[in-house]
């Protein structure tokens, strides 16, 4: 079916200012602004504003069950991880199966149409929780990439996670490839994606990051990981292995064009310049590094020497949301505070969440509003108190804060209509979703 988005409030590209033809799954022609195209269907757009589908790039889905932890609050990140392991170890399939669907359904509200989450926690009782969370996501008809982390450095070995959440590298190995062969998809369109994604440097081994490494190459699965996220990381490499964090990665071969780091704040100029040189990526997770006072990420300057930025929510117990449009607010907000009006532009922030998260999860069919693209649209209405009087329609997206899409569509399909998910009872969720938090407290 064609179908007109027809003259968008703002949002479109030059040339297409009369708005979008869309042929099924894609993106097939921009619309003039005199234009009558001839279609199936149309869809009025005139009291929207529209994006390409946001595109999430590092989450945790599992924690959305500890939003606001007693006792986690008002730490820095080691405390805050020491904290909150012992009660992720109990977190039950059942559990993280409402946790999942909560936190994507978060990010479905949100205008999120792709969804990247980083889940390296497999207690006993949870060995298949990445099958889980992309039924889920399946059930919900977002799109995902799905990190298969691990552990393997526990507390008995100089590490900071208890040895109950920790696996073999044996087994870590083995899950990867079944799980590549099980879910991953590739080219365009592409609905589910695998990657790999040992913890950090100070949970994981040297073996499983280098054997993780040549498991990507072989499986041509990108990597992930935690990387520069705090200073206590640095002093913690800095001691542990004598070397400065991406030292220790570039040896242990992570640093590459398949490789896309959470946080990315604490690196030294020359360090820049070494990952944008070789194509690395970084998810820039303002909200949860402004929570747990870890630092400004210096996105300008990554740009500046090629390394490309996404954006990310981070989990939900340390952003305490899944929220994607607020993000881009909180991204335009941090890169100001920390370096002057001219860090960035209310467009640099859609720009992160769009294109440079597309390049983070190495996706060229999504992320842009063009023809031949993936028809994954997020629309905004401005018809609450805080948007009144806007002058910039899209301007006022970002600066005004918006926090919920109208409408969301994925590959062509409304996944999101007035508001809602179709199909979901978000209600009966939450109470699912209280009461499996409220089990994880006692």
């Amino acid at each position: 079916m064609r179908l007109w988005i027809k003259r968008p409030l703002a949002g479109m590209p030059e040339g297409a200012e009369g708005g979008l033809v869309l042929d099924d799954t894609i993106i097939a022609a921009f619309v003039g602004a005199r234009e009558q195209p001839v279609v199936d269907a149309v869809f009025d757009a005139g009291a929207h504003v529209v994006l390409p589908g946001l595109i999430n790039t590092h989450h945790h889905f599992y924690q959305t069950l500890t939003r606001a932890y007693p006792a986690a609050v008002d730490k820095k990140l080691f405390d805050w991880l020491v904290a909150l392991y012992p009660v992720w170890a109990r977190i039950t399939e059942s559990e993280f199966r409402v946790a999942c669907r909560l936190a994507l359904a978060e990010l479905l509200l949100s205008g999120c149409t792709t969804a990247a989450d980083h889940h390296y926690l497999f207690p006993a009782g949870l060995p298949d929780a990445i099958d889980i969370a992309f039924q889920e996501a399946a059930s919900l008809g977002i799109r995902a990439v799905l990190c298969r982390g691990s552990m393997d450095l526990s507390t008995e070995d100089g590490g900071l996670p208890p040895p109950s959440v920790t696996q073999k590298i044996d087994t870590i190995l083995a899950d990867g490839e079944r799980l590549a062969k099980t879910w991953h998809q590739t080219g365009p369109g592409a609905m589910r994606q695998v990657a790999l994604a040992p913890c950090s440097p100070f949970s994981v081994t040297a073996d499983l990051m280098r054997e993780t490494a040549a498991q990507a190459e072989a499986l041509d699965l990108r990597l992930h990981t935690h990387l520069a996220e705090t200073e206590d990381e640095n002093a913690f490499c800095t001691t542990k292995f004598g070397k400065r964090p991406l030292d220790y990665l570039e040896d242990l071969d992570w640093v590459s064009n398949r490789v896309w780091y959470a946080h990315g704040i604490h690196f030294n100029k020359s360090e820049i310049q070494r990952m944008g040189q070789a194509g690395c990526c970084v998810a820039h997770c303002p909200s949860s590094n402004m929570l747990l006072g870890s630092g400004i990420c210096p996105v300008g300057e990554l740009e500046a020497a090629g390394v490309g930025v996404g954006l990310g929510v981070d989990g939900s117990a340390s952003n305490d949301g899944s929220n994607m449009i607020q993000e881009l607010r909180q991204a335009l907000l941090l890169a100001r505070a920390g370096r002057g009006i001219e860090a960035a532009r209310f467009t640099d922030p859609i720009r992160w969440a769009t294109q440079g998260s597309a390049r983070c999860l190495g996706r060229d069919d999504i992320g842009r509003i063009a023809p031949g693209l993936q028809a994954d649209l997020a629309f905004f209405k401005l018809d609450e108190p805080r948007f009144s009087g806007f002058g910039d329609g899209l301007a006022a997206l970002i600066t005004c804060g918006a926090h919920r899409a109208d409408r969301v569509m994925v590959g062509g399909a409304w996944r999101v209509i007035d508001g809602a998910i179709p199909g979901l009872d978000l209600a009966a969720l939450m109470v699912a979703h209280n009461a499996a938090a409220q089990r994880l407290r006692i």
